[in-house]
């Protein structure tokens, strides 16, 4: 009877058991079901580095073409460039998820082809194509050194047409480890701005004002040549015209002013501007217009030709009243840097050969950009030449204030007029006489701005029909830095022509500062109305293994991850053998 019980108990706990399982699976084919109407991706990263910004998907969705990227960051790499390659494939698998088959990519290791010959030709393409190599050490086991060339880069195309992109960030004041962090958070907005370039989305129009001894073209070629990747870029000469910048035009309300470009850039002017070009300047930020300023308010042009000069206060006839009623003061006076950059000095003795040593040159200070706004952030020093502090002035609730370049921590202030000499070289930096820190030379202002000619127009600008004049402005932006000779390229002289050197390069060093990549960001910031640039502002945090540390524990961590996984394992199976032993004991008792 008991046996008959127990068998009808075991056939009814079984029966239960196939129906719930039953009820399981069905349960689970149901909400699958339902939930393919339904698109939810959760990222539970403490970054969010999975999730892709409103802007990149919006543009994903409405890609009506194929983009193909090919990106040459593969093979044997070491442990940080692995990370980059993954970040890289991870950002493209995600765009896939928006843009399905629209986004296509394989990667290449460019170095697989076991011939030189062949294998150079290929990085001669690439280095042709605009992908920067990077040269690698590597140290093996007994500590010998090899040379490894890869291509931190990728290719992208998109309906016939292809451009570069360099996925490594190079910062000299950061270790390589933070480099490649700030490279794997730049995955996003590189990519991105690749393709809003190939997809013609930057339509924005900009000016280099002329008139005032501003930089001439060939001093300014590198970044134009960049900047018309994005936009159309022109030369405007204002001369007093009113219409020079803005325009009245007629529509369906009836008349309207109407800027011609959407940002003018003011480089190193050397001359007085006149109260008419002032006034179109002014009316131009009225109407929503951007401007860039460039301002050197020291005068230091004579120096190089000889050893000593005197650097006297540059008048402008803006300063005083034009930017400082807009809320910046650019001060008359030259940074002392302790973070400097060199310069070629003759050591040699008198009759002699000459004999040029680089020597620092505190007036030529390595700037640094502000991380914490998407225009600095992960960008390398910016080189700066007799360069002048800038202060935000006025409590205007209206305009929002940014400092976006500093000098160091050792640095101090020389107000004008001062003379500099070449016999400060010669000098021993005694870091505690440069006890100020980071003085800052550029500043953004965002918000609505009040026009300098409220209640003092001339008669003729008050008669004008050409400009109808406004006395507060639509929310707009301007930037004021400093130092006008941060946008300036030197030139090569070759035979009759003039070829323009990278900006921000250095002839003495070879190194190539962030000179134009602080430039460009705050161009693009300047006109960027979508929010793109705060892609920037995505952060990996870098959580990097105690190398010391790891040295000097080495066998206690082996021990920790060999030997202590497998007791834990035996630990479990003794303690499951001695339940089940003692479970089952209990049950036939």
């Amino acid at each position: 009877m008991e046996v008959k019980e127990k068998t009808a108990n075991r056939k009814s706990f079984k029966r239960k058991t196939i129906i719930e399982l039953i009820m399981v699976v069905g349960i689970i084919i149901l909400l699958n079901y339902v939930a393919s109407f339904y698109f939810k991706r959760l990222d539970l990263t403490v970054e969010k580095r999975f999730t892709l910004a409103p802007t990149t998907v919006k543009l994903l969705k409405n890609l009506d073409d194929v983009v193909y990227v090919k990106v040459y960051l593969a093979g044997d790499l070491p442990v940080g460039f692995k990370r980059l390659e993954n970040g890289i494939r991870e950002t493209l698998d995600e765009f896939r998820v928006y843009a399905k088959d629209n986004i296509q990519y394989e990667f290449i290791n460019p170095s697989e082809n076991p011939d030189k010959k062949s294998r150079e030709d290929v990085f001669r393409q690439l280095y042709k194509d605009g992908i920067t190599p990077t040269n690698l050490q590597e140290k093996d086991e007994e500590g010998r050194t090899s040379q490894k060339v890869i291509f931190p880069g990728a290719l992208v195309s998109y309906r016939g047409s292809e451009i570069a992109v360099d996925f490594l960030k190079s910062n000299i004041s950061q270790t390589p480890e933070q480099n490649l962090n700030g490279s794997v958070e730049e995955i996003e907005y590189s990519l991105m701005t690749s393709l809003r370039k190939l997809r013609k989305e930057f339509g924005q129009s900009i000016a280099f004002i002329e008139g005032h001894g501003e930089l001439p073209e060939d001093n300014v070629a590198d970044i134009t040549n960049s900047l018309k990747e994005y936009y159309s870029v022109e030369r405007v000469q204002i001369n007093g015209k009113l219409n020079s910048l803005s325009e009245r035009v007629q529509d369906s309300t009836g008349y309207r002013v109407r800027n011609k470009y959407d940002l003018i850039i003011i480089a190193k002017p050397d001359s007085v501007f006149k109260e008419q070009d002032k006034y179109i300047i002014d009316q131009y930020l009225m109407y929503g217009g951007k401007i860039l300023w460039l301002i050197d308010p020291v005068n230091v042009d004579s120096f190089g030709l000889k050893s000593s000069t005197l650097a006297l206060i540059k008048e402008l006839n803006i300063e005083n009243d034009m930017l400082f009623k807009y809320g910046v003061r650019v001060n008359p006076n030259l940074v002392q840097d302790v973070q400097c950059a060199v310069i070629p000095v003759n050591t040699a003795i008198a009759g002699t050969q000459p004999h040029f040593t680089p020597s620092p040159w505190i007036y030529f200070p390595l700037l640094q950009p502000v991380a914490a706004n998407p225009i600095g952030r992960n960008v390398n020093l910016v080189f700066g030449q007799f360069v002048s502090s800038v202060d935000a002035v006025g409590d205007d609730q209206k305009v929002k204030k940014t400092v976006l370049l500093t000098s160091s921590q050792n640095s101090r202030l020389m107000n004008a007029p001062v003379r500099i000499g070449l016999e400060l070289i010669n000098e021993k930096i005694d870091p505690r006489f440069f006890d100020k820190s980071n003085i800052p030379v550029a500043l953004l202002m965002e918000g609505k701005f009040r026009s300098i000619y409220n209640n003092r127009l001339t008669p003729e600008m008050y008669d004008s029909h050409e400009i109808a004049f406004k006395d507060e402005s639509f929310s707009t932006k301007m930037v004021v830095i400093g130092d006008g000779d941060m946008i300036r390229n030197n030139v090569k002289k070759i035979g009759f022509n003039n070829e323009p050197l990278p900006l921000g390069y250095d002839r003495y060093t070879g190194e190539t500062f962030g000179n134009k990549e602080f430039l460009l960001n705050v161009i693009n910031y300047l006109l960027d109305d979508s929010g793109f640039m705060n892609l920037r502002t995505r952060e990996i945090k870098l959580r990097l293994l105690d190398r010391a540390s790891l040295e000097t524990s080495r066998t206690y961590w082996q021990v920790i991850n060999t030997i202590v996984p497998v007791l834990i394992i035996i630990f479990i199976g003794l303690f499951i053998s001695f339940f089940r032993k003692r479970k089952y004991t209990k049950t036939s008792a």
